[in-house]
């Protein structure tokens, strides 16, 4: 099969990361979750202790990190620095500051730079907030996820608690969380959340998994193949 790149970005919850993925299964090409590298840096920034207004000595440690991501049988596995964050990038405490750390223009420079070297041989499926419109503008096939505040709190509770059934989190709060970021990645100087002109919106509020794996799917024939 011809290789190409999907970007599929959305708001915080959207479903993106596991349609990512199941859809690049179904193709057999790579997934890459962005938003795993910005939750890496913001886990690493809270390990080292770093203050708000050190900014430069964050992105000097976004510089020097080694960020792998690894398929596993699960979902993808997240490295930094040769250890095994998968779990602890999605706790509360790295949720509440991720924002933050990802608006700092030359830590998003760092990722971006990152990501576009992956997919310089194409077959890549990437989601994020910013793909479309900044990482990958020359994508094949774009898609903006979306879906209500209520219902993308409803996924996240879900994935965190299956994750780590003991973490310290209501529903209610993670609602207000997940509302907070949407303002904060819409409003962000540096590659603000945004819809690229030329992406396909859908809004997963009331569609299963399946359903839009299968619409992306035949997107991607329409758009890529002539519908073939």
């Amino acid at each position: 099969m011809e290789k190409f790149n999907i970007a599929i970005d959305g708001p915080a919850g959207a479903g993106k990361s596991t349609i990512a993925r199941l859809v690049a299964k179904e193709l057999d090409f790579i997934y890459v979750d962005t938003g795993a590298m910005y939750r890496a840096v913001t886990w690493k920034v809270l390990q080292e202790g770093l203050r708000p207004d050190q900014t430069e000595a964050m992105i000097a440690l976004a510089g020097g990190m080694e960020i792998r991501l690894v398929p596993g049988e699960n979902g993808q596995l997240v490295y930094v620095d040769g250890e095994d964050v998968t779990g602890v990038i999605r706790t509360p405490d790295v949720t509440g500051n991720v924002s933050r750390v990802s608006s700092i223009a030359e830590i998003r420079a760092v990722l971006t730079a990152k990501q576009q070297e992956l997919a310089k041989s194409k077959g890549v499926v990437m989601d994020g907030r910013d793909i479309g419109s900044h990482v990958l503008p020359d994508a094949e096939v774009k898609i903006f996820l979306t879906a209500s505040v209520r219902v993308r709190a409803e996924r996240r509770y879900r994935e965190m608690k299956e994750a780590q059934p003991d973490v310290d989190i209501t529903l209610e709060r993670l609602e207000r969380d997940i509302a907070e970021r949407d303002r904060m990645d819409q409003q962000r100087e540096a590659s603000p959340l945004v819809r690229a002109d030329d992406a396909v919106l859908m809004d997963t509020t009331d569609m299963p998994i399946p359903q839009v794996v299968e619409a992306i799917l035949e997107l991607c024939k329409t758009q890529v193949h002539g519908g073939k």
